[in-house]
């Protein structure tokens, strides 16, 4: 099982940078699979959610500037970020939830982990 991001970059405030992550080795994707973001001193936090059936929910913080998505063929789950801003600044992981979670966004209810790709808007 693994996770890979990739996509990260140093950008400008008001740029646009779109991360993906491949998924490999599952049989099955999971229930619901999730970016979070850590920046330095500070708890990993969810950013965006996406369930295999296609439900997205986001963190007020990025609502209007952040689309999740994924392309279930491929195995791969995007997050497209416009609008960036310095507080966006952080590493960025992707997870996956293998059975059912309520509510989406705890750490706890993530299986699977990437090992991050790096954002920072400056």
């Amino acid at each position: 099982v693994q996770l890979v991001e990739s996509g990260g970059g140093l950008v400008q405030p008001g740029g646009s940078l779109g991360l993906s992550c491949v998924a490999s080795g599952f049989t099955y994707s999971g229930y619901c699979m999730g970016w979070f973001r850590q920046a330095p001193g500070k708890e990993r936090e969810a950013v965006a959610s996406i369930e295999r059936a296609g439900v997205t929910r986001y963190v007020d913080s990025v609502k209007g500037r952040f689309t999740i998505s994924k392309d279930n063929v491929a195995n791969t789950l995007y997050l497209q970020m416009n609008n960036l801003k310095p507080e966006d600044t952080a590493m960025y992981y992707c997870a996956t939830a293998q059975g059912y979670i309520d509510p989406w966004f705890p750490r706890a209810n993530y299986n699977y982990w990437g090992q991050g790709t790096q954002v920072t808007v400056s």
